[in-house]
């Protein structure tokens, strides 16, 4: 009999490793985002010749970098949420804390997959009539890496949190629980 957890147990593993390549590019953003805003001040304090489009690039790099580690964020399980209600039934009632952790994540794959829908027409769209943002003749950029940065984004948090609700648990586990504080 073929267990529903082995296909999202093989997929895991090629989704954590994507993840985290995604993080590592998003940490690349930022590093950029601080040289760009660090030359801006340099150029606008010490020659008065501010750099052109860093409210843009700023705004740019803020959504990439959102969605960009957000995959990443779901796989290590480490995104903010009001867990104390699962933590505390996980002592009680590990079973249905189980249970309820999975309808959690179902219902969060869902979403995400919804949002991935809803920007997709917008991705499409912005590729094909090259819809830019920004002020013309100072400084404009494309639309669409960054509609591509959040459906690629929303995919991989819905795959990831499928994962998460039909996989193995050791599978997916990558983070451990906090320690037991009556043990010390």
């Amino acid at each position: 009999m073929l267990r529903l957890s082995k296909p999202f147990d093989a997929l895991y593993r090629p989704l954590a490793m994507v993840s985290r390549v995604a993080n590592v590019v998003g940490t690349l953003v930022v590093l950029g985002l601080v040289v760009v805003v660090n030359t801006e001040v340099i150029a606008r304090g010490v020659f008065n010749k501010p750099f052109n489009g860093t409210v843009e690039l700023v705004q740019l790099s803020v959504v990439l970098i959102v969605f960009l580690q957000l995959p990443d964020v779901v796989r290590t399980g480490t995104l903010t949420r009001s867990d104390g209600l699962l933590l505390v039934m996980g002592n009680t009632n590990p079973r249905f804390s189980k249970f309820l952790r999975r309808i959690i994540d179902l219902a969060s794959a869902f979403l995400m997959m919804l949002i991935a829908i809803t920007i997709w027409p917008e991705l499409i769209e912005a590729w094909e009539t090259n819809h830019f943002f920004g002020t013309p003749g100072i400084f404009t950029a494309p639309w669409w890496p960054v509609r591509l940065a959040m459906v690629f984004s929303a995919v991989m948090c819905s795959l990831l949190w499928l994962c998460k609700a039909f996989g193995d648990d050791a599978a997916t586990d990558e983070i451990t629980e906090a320690p037991d504080s009556s043990t010390s």
